[in-house]
């Protein structure tokens, strides 16, 4: 308690007695005092102060105490959000539909998720047949009818409990799937056996699992497993112990040592005939190999499929055949019929590589589908497994398709669609002819037409042409006076492509502009896109990002007052850049399980495998432009910074909260503006998905409120009394 009991002393007086204003008539005390107790380091003859390192304790006393004060300090501001009830409706409106996950098809039954409108979590269900209630007879009454096989209320009091899909067997009689509390990555493992509703007592308990997969003669599962030493390859025999699992693969392969950051995942092709082993080469990867097994054969060597090339592959298996998509000597991917330990040169093209970047490809009822970004909008087209075009997929509109899944063998396949202004609707296609059917589509309470979607493209600093994508309301103002929202992400190849979320439903109903720029470091435009904001080039990310706000500023959709921005993960990075480089060009910023330490990042976590993107501060050559970028190390004393909510939660067992907490205290004391700094805590939410539908709507209203309010239009006051 030794912090605490000192802190009076520590702050100065004046800063001590200031009132902070947030817009709409917020009035906060002095934020909650916070010791600074200095560490040096030194970076190849750069010192460099930390005042806040004690903070990367979690579990101390001090640490626990800090969060303590800083959650009522936040609950104090959203408690005065006169607008966070309405935008608690809306989003409860929203978020409380049916909705479902894209169906597994095996044998003539569909495996899918699906949480009812009344319900905290989805729920998995199985459906024998196609078409409901018709197919049901007196022989087979249950055939057509959704029957729910797993209950997450049924394994745990705590909403946050959630389940998810992992396996199903070919003939439909086992099921692997998950259980994840809160927002952890770690989830664990289990299996029903579905003739008898019972779970087998085969349990893989909670950790990072790359991959989990049924062995063709269903006596038990073959599992990637993620440790600090590097992903291992067990299988596991159903009813033996753990701990006589059998390690198939990573520690060595073809005279190389696997390292930590090689992620290895492990599946079983569709005929059951081979365990595919892939080795990613760091976060995004760099190099992708591929070797197999034949199953058939007990105790037959891993084979190589394709090793050793710096190119990311990614295979597709019919009929005995192998092919691959890869960006192999073509950014913008192609399709290639592979030959095993052949090198790549010499293997057919099947689809060249194009103008427009490959961004997924799979084989459904012996049809190669390949989908593509035209300037980042979702296309599809179909081929034969020769190469020759055969059709595509006619999508309505803007937005974003998942790929076709499906099996080689099955004749129907299965994809969502949706858009910024479109709830997700899940088809089923028919390879044979084309036609298309709705399987699931959620009564969302948001009339599509009443809203415009629309694509932009402005010029960022180095004169590179960048799309962006703009929402509203029909008829919305362009006068500069609307509040607008931007969002973004821009790292580890990834596409932003418009896609439905509640949260953005709700601020655009609410009547604000939102938009979505597609910075470089994404895979929008592939592999030379992302190149151009990794490593040294990362400031071309942040370059983009604020000319996207000078597009929106110069085109009177709103002003830097009125424009709030969002970002998490790396996008939480973006937030902590555009916060330290150019504060005066946003009103209200949040800044989720955000990167912000980035000379240490990579000691905390799964931070070491994202040196493959960012690099590290331990290497001589590298430390000079993370510093040069750092947000947490770029905050200067006495500047006017906007209003920020740092959002994160002990469940974030990916990007450790250190960050966020060693922020906003180095925030608070640093900001003259007078604007609130605010720490959102959660003790459930984290990095991946899982929490309850009521806790997702409390914090979606908690950061609406905030970044509505504070991007009001009235001018922050401040007032500081001595």
């Amino acid at each position: 308690m030794r912090r605490f009991a000192v802190l009076f002393f520590l702050i100065p007086a004046g800063l001590a007695a200031q009132t902070i204003h947030g817009k709409g008539g917020i009035t906060l005390p002095a934020p909650p005092p916070t010791e600074a107790v200095p560490v040096v380091d030194n970076y190849f003859g750069t010192k460099i102060t930390d005042n806040y390192r004690w903070l990367e304790d979690a579990k101390s006393t001090d640490t626990r105490n800090f969060l303590e004060q800083q959650m009522a300090y936040t609950d104090r501001y959203l408690k005065q959000a006169k607008v966070r009830p309405e935008f608690a409706d809306s989003l409860d409106a929203l978020v409380h539909v049916t909705s479902w996950s894209t169906p597994i098809q095996r044998a003539d039954s569909f495996f899918f998720t699906k949480r009812l409108s009344t319900e905290e979590q989805g729920s998995i269900y199985v459906r024998h047949g196609w078409t409901p209630p018709k197919t049901a007879s007196a022989r087979n009454p249950q055939a057509g009818k959704d029957i729910r096989l797993i209950d997450p209320a049924s394994l745990s009091r705590d909403p946050n409990t959630s389940v998810s899909i992992v396996a199903v067997s070919n003939d439909a009689s086992l099921l692997v799937y998950g259980v994840r509390q809160g927002g952890a990555d770690e989830q664990e493992i289990h299996v029903l056996n579905i003739k008898t509703g019972k779970s087998l007592e085969d349990t893989l308990p909670a950790d990072r699992y790359n991959s989990v997969d049924l062995a063709p003669d269903l006596t038990g599962l073959y599992y990637a497993r993620f440790t600090h030493q590097g992903s291992l390859v067990y299988f596991h025999k159903f009813g033996t112990r753990l701990s006589s699992d059998v390690l198939l693969f990573g520690r060595e392969f073809h005279s190389e040592l696997l390292g930590e950051m090689d992620l290895v995942s492990a599946s079983v092709t569709d005929d059951g005939h081979y365990l595919e082993v892939q080795v990613s080469r760091g976060v995004p990867a760099s190099r992708v190999d591929i070797v197999y097994r034949d199953l058939r054969k007990p105790g037959a060597p891993f084979e190589i499929l394709v090793w050793g090339f710096d190119a990311r592959f990614r295979s597709l298996y019919a009929g005995g055949d192998w092919y691959v998509q890869t960006d192999y000597q073509a950014p913008n991917g192609r399709i290639l019929k592979a030959i095993p330990a052949v090198a790549p040169e010499a293997w057919d093209t099947i689809v060249p590589e194009g103008r427009d970047v490959i961004d997924g490809s799979n084989i459904v009822g012996n049809r190669l589908f390949v989908h593509r970004l035209k300037d980042v909008k979702s296309d599809t087209t179909v081929y034969t497994l020769q190469g020759k075009t055969s059709g595509s997929i006619a999508y309505a509109g803007i937005g974003s398709a998942s790929g076709l899944s499906g099996r080689v063998s099955d004749r129907y396949g299965f994809y969502s669609f949706e858009s910024f202004i479109q709830p997700p609707t899940i088809y089923r296609y028919d390879t044979v002819t084309g036609k298309q059917e709705v399987f699931a589509q959620p009564k969302t309470p948001f009339d599509s037409d009443q809203y415009e979607l629309k694509q932009v493209f402005y010029t960022s600093k180095d004169g590179t042409r960048i799309p962006m994508f703009v929402a509203g309301k029909k008829g919305l103002k362009i006068d500069g006076t609307e509040r607008a929202l931007m969002t973004a992400y821009g790292g580890f190849n990834l596409s932003e492509t418009p896609s439905w979320s509640p949260l953005w439903a709700a601020w655009m109903q609410q009547g604000g502009w939102f938009a979505v720029p597609n910075l470089r470091a994404g895979g929008e435009y592939g592999e030379a896109w992302h190149k151009q904001g990794m490593f040294e080039k990362k400031q071309n990310v942040f370059d983009d990002f604020y000319a996207a706000a000078e597009y929106l500023i110069a085109s009177k959709y709103t002003s830097s007052a009125q424009l709030a921005i969002s970002g998490r993960s790396n996008g939480g990075l973006l937030m902590g850049a555009a916060m330290t480089q150019r504060p005066v060009l946003f009103g209200a910023i949040w800044c989720g399980y955000p990167l912000l330490d980035m000379l240490r990042y990579h000691k905390f976590l799964l931070g070491r495998l994202w040196t493959a993107e960012y690099g590290s501060a331990e290497k001589e050559n590298q430390f000079p432009y993370l510093r040069q970028y750092s947000p947490y190390h770029n905050v200067k004393a006495g500047t006017a910074y906007p209003a920020i909510m740092f959002f994160t939660g002990d469940s974030d067992t990916r990007v450790d909260p250190l960050h966020a907490r060693k922020m906003t205290p180095l925030m608070q004391a640093s900001s003259t503006s007078g604007r609130p700094i605010l720490l959102h805590y959660s003790l459930k939410s984290g990095h991946s998905a899982g929490v309850s539908a009521a806790q997702l709507i409390e914090d979606y209203a908690d950061q609406l409120a905030f970044l509505w309010t504070e991007a009001g239009a009235q001018a922050a006051k401040v007032e500081v009394t001595r």
